[in-house]
């Protein structure tokens, strides 16, 4: 798992209806789950005023930024939105989003044919290394943009989402980075079949000297005792650190990168409980290999489990929570988003946010309704 001031200038929008927070069936019939296994192997002013909006970001303002002090500056991007009297709704976060939707599986030479996993590693890693007592980092600033953060080994391959997102931030440069990368992991979350991740935009973009020391994000070697100090740093309970690390049904460890190697479901593009039912129901045994401890399953060996996901199922607190979603992917469903909307919050000043209540984005599929 690799698993602080401005109020926002973005107009409060009304609350879209509530909507279910699962799916029944995937959209993409052909992807793989765990049973059975295969063999191994409203009109927007929006576009009126982007070219506009563009000038001003390659003038050297496209962002908010902090003074010395910590106070909030002014940018051109500001400027510019009380000059045109442009404040982003709802529906224009909505293009934004539906954006990156189409962005996800036009991926044919990534992985498994999704950028959606490297998309969701992004914000979660930009959210992840906020400190509750200290009160920095988080997605608030977007400092990943930033040396040396953006070397931190936590984040080895991550260029290639923050590029991916670069072009979808030329399409609309007034959504800030924090904005622009949570809303990416929405996306990735709902388009791979995943429940609603309540949303709201205000983040804005710091400075360079905002960036976060390295060393807060997880140690995937470590155990069950590593696993509360980093999380409970970000304010997370055991059942909390559990439902998070569902994430890890998605995707897949390069060994080139964090030095494992694979995918931990058989169905890596698609959002299930199934790593949580492969975590009970596989024989895993360690992998025999040059490569850092890692599990593998006995029957395929095409699966992996890094040690920290399995002390989700050896620690006796975590195991019960485990369980529980192994048996029930709506309970998982809905504690999951819960817990990936909050971790999305993180660091962000409540004052900050356009609206009081978060906001549901529509997928691609129910637009098309």
């Amino acid at each position: 798992m690799s698993f602080a001031l401005l109020r926002s200038s973005v107009r409060r929008a009304a609350l879209t209806a509530p909507r279910a927070a699962s799916r029944a069936t995937p959209r993409a019939p052909f992807r793989k789950f765990s049973t059975p296994p295969p063999a191994p192997k409203a009109k927007s002013n929006t576009g009126l005023i982007v070219g506009a909006l563009a000038a001003v970001v390659l003038g050297g303002g496209g962002y908010y930024y902090l003074s010395s002090n910590g106070d909030a500056v002014k940018s051109g991007v500001q400027i510019l939105k009380a000059k045109t009297n442009f404040t982003p709704s709802q529906e224009d976060y909505q293009k934004v989003y539906n954006k990156i939707a189409e962005m996800l599986d036009d991926a044919d030479d990534y992985d498994d044919g999704s950028y959606g996993p490297v998309i969701l590693r992004l914000a979660w890693h930009a959210s992840g290394t906020y400190d509750v007592e200290t009160k920095t980092g988080g997605s608030n600033y977007a400092t990943m943009r930033f040396e040396p953060e953006a070397l931190h080994g936590a984040n080895a391959g991550l260029d290639v989402a923050r590029g991916l997102m670069e072009k979808i931030k030329a399409q609309f440069p007034w959504i800030s980075y924090g904005d622009l990368w949570t809303l990416g992991g929405v996306a990735a979350v709902q388009e791979m079949d995943g429940p609603i991740i309540p949303w709201r935009p205000g983040r804005i973009d710091g400075v360079a000297t905002n960036a976060t020391p390295d060393g807060r994000l997880p140690d995937a070697t470590q155990g069950a005792a590593h696993l509360r100090a980093i999380f409970g740093r970000m304010g997370f309970n055991d059942q909390e650190i559990v439902a998070l690390s569902g994430a890890h049904a998605l995707g897949r460890c390069h060994s080139n990168r964090s030095g494992f190697e694979g995918p931990w479901t058989f169905s890596p593009t698609t959002l299930t409980n199934d790593y949580f039912k492969l975590l009970f129901t596989e024989s895993w045994v360690w992998k025999k290999w040059s490569g850092p401890k890692q599990l593998e399953d006995k029957k395929t060996k095409s699966l992996m489990m890094l040690p920290t996901d399995y002390v989700v199922i050896s620690d006796k607190s975590f195991k019960k929570f485990a369980k529980a979603y192994a048996d029930d992917k709506d309970l998982f469903f809905k504690d999951f988003s819960a817990v990936v909307a909050k971790l999305f919050e993180l660091g962000v000043p409540t004052q900050q946010f356009a609206t009081p209540e978060p906001w549901q984005m529509k997928t691609l599929d129910e637009q098309k309704k």
